[in-house]
């Protein structure tokens, strides 16, 4: 239907029940919010229906639940119920303990969302309920800059799809074809994550950042034993090895043989079989990831290509199918997992539901920089005036050349100030900076800043008119989710006999950026503009006229095991457990060494520390 626009329609998006939810809320066609309720309870992945991102969106747009036009939930419930009752029937009687934990949930509640969502919004009224795969496609295809793109989600599993294809013109998408359960490349690594002792649905980008310590020694295994590859990208898993469609694990004791062994304990050490066996499956998902990728431009003929699911994240594989594609761009929605649905539901409902025209300029895209999120602005004031914080007041401009100094003179600055981000990503305004000229700096802010494993790399964030100077790559990369080489010209050669194994090679300084340069000279980027971040842009171009150099560490602003912060209250608690030496907040700077409350946190400073 073409609806006259007579007055403002605002939709909410919903994603939950599964990890990550979130809400999202357009008038219009325009985002006006989305947000994650992981940040507002402080539950890392929340899964939970998402009322305190709900609640943000309705106040962000001033409006009540009961002047919301259209609800959206990112996928079908029943469908996906079938999905479950036909696998714990193909499998039974195995798989009975999985079942007996899923079924109370479904029966009690996940079969009535519509009556739950109108409960926990207080109205009364349908709900669009698009599938799992047109929500990842919606977020990709309709923010992007695109006015005709092709369309590629890949992720776990949705309702049966794991991974689809279509293509979007003017305001409208189809979904042409898709891969179904059990075979899903997002499953394959999650069951490699599980394996190699991380948490699946939020360590799978710890075992892409180890990948580059190991060597592919275990992929003649893998595709001979576990994954059928297609030329087409499509992949056929030998379910022999897997436990995760009505197990309560994600592989089992014939893979465990494969590998010579059990999966890693959690937290235990590091070993150079978990290095290979991460390299391993990285090159394997690479090349399903490129193979898709062509298939899909093969089949499109479009020269644009959106990406979501959570396969998007793997920002190692986006950067392959940028260089080595067929496609000339590719736009991928920031919070490309299922947090996005709910950005793509609400979007859905606008164009393709409701049938409302779109124009894109093909230059840029109506993500809004993915600051999306709640601003704090009245709330610093009063932490500000009510707390024994020390601060000084500094004006916009001063400040940004304050904190490029403090950035230079090797100072770790934490940034929450302005919109949150809406995705996994930090983009600026919830930041924790640093100075990529900085050989010791990794170490730093791993295991006295983040708590986090020392192998982790940290990003570059780079002016995206200099971006060029240091990196191999066209384009832009504004969300941080492309990995790219850097320069052959800013990387320092390293005799094959100093190079070393494993975690050793973090040793050796590889370029004129180590602490953004990771082992095999890579870097996942963020370009940054005026336009999208005026203050973040304002740090990086006086930390350039500094030291000539464009590009600084921008990590997230938390502490492993945490989301990153929300409020001014969660900033300066990280702020002042960590080894931080300076905050922005808001227009504040506050130094460490001149906070009067230093001793209260050391107790949990020092309990970090020991976890």
């Amino acid at each position: 239907m073409n609806l006259l626009m007579d007055e403002n329609i605002y939709i909410l998006g919903i994603s939950a029940f599964y990890h990550d939810s979130a809400a999202c809320l357009v008038k219009n066609g325009e985002i006006i919010a989305a947000a994650q309720e992981e940040r507002f309870t402080r539950k890392k992945h929340d899964f939970d229906f998402p009322i305190n991102a709900v609640n943000y969106c309705l106040k962000e747009a001033g409006i009540t639940s009961k002047e919301l036009d259209y609800v959206a939930f990112y996928e079908k419930p029943f469908i996906k119920f079938e999905r479950l009752l036909f696998t714990y029937f193909r499998y039974a009687p195995f798989g009975i303990a999985s079942f007996l934990h899923a079924m109370p949930i479904w029966l009690k509640e996940k079969l009535f969302l519509k009556d739950l969502i109108n409960e926990k919004l207080g109205r009364d009224g349908d709900i669009v309920f698009p599938s799992h795969h047109e929500s990842h496609a919606a977020s990709a295809f309709f923010p992007s800059p695109f006015q005709e793109a092709a369309i590629l989600t890949m992720d776990g599993v949705g309702e049966w799809a794991t991974a689809s294809f279509g293509k979007g013109k003017g305001h409208q998408l189809e979904i042409v074809s898709e891969l179904r359960f059990p075979h899903s490349v997002g499953l394959l690594y999650s069951a490699f994550t599980y394996y190699t002792g991380f948490r699946v649905n939020s360590g799978e980008y710890k075992l892409m950042g180890l990948a580059p310590y190991g060597q592919p020694k275990y992929v003649s295994l893998i595709k001979d034993h576990l994954v059928d590859i297609k030329e087409d990208g499509s992949i056929k898993l030998n379910m022999k090895y897997f436990n995760y469609p009505a197990g309560l694990t994600m592989t089992n004791r014939h893979f465990h043989k494969l590998f010579g062994g059990p999966p890693r304990k959690p937290e235990s050490e590091l070993t150079q079989k978990d290095m290979d066996l991460a390299k391993s499956i990285q090159v394997v998902t690479e090349e399903i990831m490129l193979k898709m990728a062509n298939h899909v431009h093969k089949t499109t003929s479009c020269e644009n290509l959106c990406l979501a699911g959570g396969v998007a994240l793997n920002c190692v594989g986006n950067g392959k199918i940028l260089r080595e594609g067929k496609f000339k761009n590719v736009w991928i929605q920031p919070a490309a997992g299922d947090a996005g649905g709910a950005l793509g539901a609400a979007l859905f409902v606008w164009y393709q539901y409701l049938d409302h025209p779109r124009m894109a300029n093909n230059l840029t895209d109506s993500q809004k920089g993915s600051l999306l999120g709640p601003s704090f602005d009245k709330e610093i004031e009063e932490f500000i005036k009510s707390s024994d914080a020390v601060c000084e007041n500094i004006p916009t401009a001063e400040l940004a050349r304050t904190v490029a100094k403090l950035i230079a003179e090797e100072n770790v600055v934490g940034v929450a100030q302005g919109r949150m981000e809406f995705g996994p990503r930090a983009l600026g305004t919830r930041s924790i900076l640093g100075d990529s000229r900085s050989e010791k700096m990794q170490e730093i802010m791993n295991l006295k800043i983040k708590f986090r494993e020392s192998f982790r790399p940290f990003a570059p964030a780079v002016l995206r008119e200099s971006a060029s100077q240091f990196f191999d790559f066209r384009g832009e990369s504004p969300y941080m989710l492309l990995t790219v080489p850097v320069n052959k010209d800013k990387t320092l050669s390293i005799a094959v006999t100093e190079q070393g194994e494993g975690l050793a090679q973090l040793k050796l300084k590889r370029s004129v950026i180590p602490a953004v340069t990771h082992v095999d000279y890579s870097s996942r980027v963020q370009t940054v503009t005026a336009e999208n971040n005026p203050f973040f842009h304002d740090v990086i171009k006086s930390f350039d006229e500094l030291t000539g150099y464009p590009v600084i560490i921008n990590t997230s602003f938390n502490v492993r095991g945490e989301p990153i912060v929300a409020t001014p209250q969660d900033a300066y608690r990280c702020f002042m457990t960590t080894n931080m030496d300076y905050l922005v907040l808001g227009k504040y700077l506050l130094a460490k060494n001149r906070q009067p409350n230093r001793d209260q946190y050391k107790i949990e400073a020092i309990s970090r520390t020991l976890d």
